[in-house]
């Protein structure tokens, strides 16, 4: 497609982390980026999807003032916009209806204002609670550059994209609020490429960065040219700032491209540290304390802790019973000092033993099962929330998703704490990260990561007493849980009939004790969280 000549458009792309719901602190946000992008002299700054109110500002939406803190946030960007044109999103009140927005503002005026036309409903995301879906294109002309603008979801279909370049865009601004996955940056470039390839007009990708809730958001910005290749990619896991000029068609970048690390256990990891760090800091948290078992989850769950905040805002606690090993004993403590955190071992065996005593007439004549071994966790439960409520430090919960699946934790026991940073982790992933880790630096003792996985409730107790090993678990797990795979689709695939059936049971009758776990990062693409929601009291036969 020919583009007639044009003076060049230097462009900035801002990728910020927003706080939900501070749109005072978040418009701040915005001028500084655009103060600094004016005087390294660029002409236009692009920010992502609802930079003011951040994203997903969820119910805050509703709030009665809602209007006037949007209107008072855009005095200020038109104010801004006298040094440079500014390009961010906003919600938008209009005839009793709200949008999803991204407007154009250009000394002191707004040149155009797109209302986001696709408006996702699935997964994590409900915008149809909140928004009307626009039904126009908006391009508008900046120093004679048609910029064509978009919201995220616009892009994964073809309408709201043909529909712009057919309104005259020379250049298509995509304003992005787009929650990592594994594998997600792939997608994300190759649906650009194939935009760009058929319409013939180069496209900038601005995403946010930073954790909200359990969504953690990876930033990986990018441009893709006119002819379909990226010509930057912006960082990873951090706020960014980065510049192009556009010029008769072409866009080129004026600062060295930053490649984004690549999917895989690298931002995986990552993930799950800004996940944690954001969460903690978002929430003004002094710190964290967990318990440190000296087995492979509390173990990962540390080392993502000490990257996420640092060593001297980590509190580990071993808590040691009848059943637990030395070698738990002394790999913790191996840990604890390798990365420099305040340790200390409280023994739960007294506290135990006086609720055992107190117990005693109700337990008379009755079985030891898994009553006592509740009562050991939920002993380490209360512990470790007593120091959290005399400290201000958050528990972090050391679950993963393998466990969480099938129940197996405890309520009120391991399963209290207020954030969980391996949620969303399959147990054989959690042992890929851990070896992961340690090729940064070695702190989690190898032992750790090499025996068998055991909850040390029982003697010589080993997870596959009561669950099937890892590997089966998991591939089952992620086929049931993540591909809505039915009983017998998993069995075609090889698995034996019994342990689908058992592990398909588990999962479904073990809703209730999700719906009372901490939130988490989310890292797959169906997590237990906003995306998976299951009704506890049901009937349905998954067998069938």
């Amino acid at each position: 497609m020919s583009k007639s000549l044009t003076a060049p458009l230097n462009i900035a792309m801002a990728q910020c982390n927003f706080h939900v719901g501070d749109i005072p602190g978040n418009t701040a946000k915005a001028i500084e980026a655009a103060q600094q992008a004016a005087a390294e002299g660029a002409d236009l700054i692009v920010f992502s999807e609802l930079a003011l109110t951040g994203y997903p500002p969820e119910d805050l939406l509703m709030r009665p003032s809602l209007e006037l803190r949007i209107a008072a946030a855009l005095k200020e960007i038109a104010a801004v916009s006298h040094r440079i044109a500014v390009a961010i999103g906003y919600p938008v009140k209009r005839d009793n209806a709200l949008f999803n927005c991204a407007g154009v503002w250009s000394k002191g005026e707004c040149l155009g204002e797109y209302a986001k036309q696709e408006l996702p409903n699935y997964q994590v995301f409900d915008e149809k609670r909140y928004f009307s879906a626009g039904q126009e294109a908006c391009v508008v002309d900046l120093d004679g550059v048609k910029l064509g603008l978009t919201v995220c979801e616009d892009v994964w279909f073809d309408a709201p994209v043909s529909q712009t370049v057919e309104a005259g865009a020379d250049l298509i601004l995509n304003l992005n609020a787009s929650p990592f996955h594994s594998g997600k940056q792939k997608e994300r470039i190759e649906l650009i490429k194939k935009h760009v390839s058929q319409h013939g007009v180069p496209l900038l990708y601005v995403n946010q960065v930073g954790g909200q809730d359990e969504l953690v958001f990876d930033g990986s910005s990018f441009a893709v040219g006119v002819d379909s290749e990226c010509v930057l990619q912006m960082a990873s896991w951090k706020e960014d700032q980065a510049y192009l000029v556009y010029e008769d068609g072409q866009l080129r970048p004026q600062s060295a491209s930053r490649e984004a690390r690549e999917d895989g256990l690298a931002s995986l990891y990552n993930a799950l540290v800004l996940g944690v760090r954001d969460y903690v800091n978002k929430n003004r948290f002094p710190g964290v304390v967990l318990g440190l078992s000296g087995g492979i989850d509390s173990a990962l769950t540390l080392a993502v802790a000490v990257d996420a905040l640092g060593p001297e805002r980590v509190r580990a606690v071993m808590m040691p019973f009848t059943y637990t090993s030395g070698m738990s004993k002394e790999d913790a403590a191996l840990q604890a000092e390798a990365m420099g955190v305040q340790y200390q071992s409280v023994s739960i065996e007294p506290m135990y033993k006086e609720f055992m005593s107190a117990l005693a007439p109700d337990f008379e004549g009755l079985k030891v099962d898994t009553t006592e071994e509740n009562l050991q966790s939920r002993c380490r439960g209360v512990l470790l929330m007593a120091l959290s409520n005399k400290t201000g430090y958050m528990v972090l919960t050391t679950g993963n998703k393998s466990e969480m699946a099938v129940g197996y934790a405890t309520l009120y026991g391991d399963m209290a704490g207020g954030y969980g940073a391996l949620k969303d982790v399959y147990k054989t992933k959690v042992f890929a990260l851990a070896e992961y880790r340690n090729t940064i630096s070695p702190v989690i003792p190898q032992r750790v990561i090499d025996r068998p996985p055991s909850a040390e409730l029982a003697p010589d107790q080993v997870d596959e007493d009561s669950l099937p090993a890892y590997p089966v678990l998991d591939d089952i797990l992620e086929r049931y849980i993540e591909q809505d795979e039915s009983a017998e689709q998993i069995i075609a695939a090889g698995h034996e009939r019994d342990d689908v059936m058992r592990v398909i049971r588990l999962v479904d009758v073990n809703e209730y004790k999700r719906r009372q776990a901490s939130i988490g990062v989310r890292v797959t693409r169906r997590g237990f969280g906003r995306d998976r929601r299951y009704p506890v009291t049901n009937g349905w036969k998954a067998g069938i």
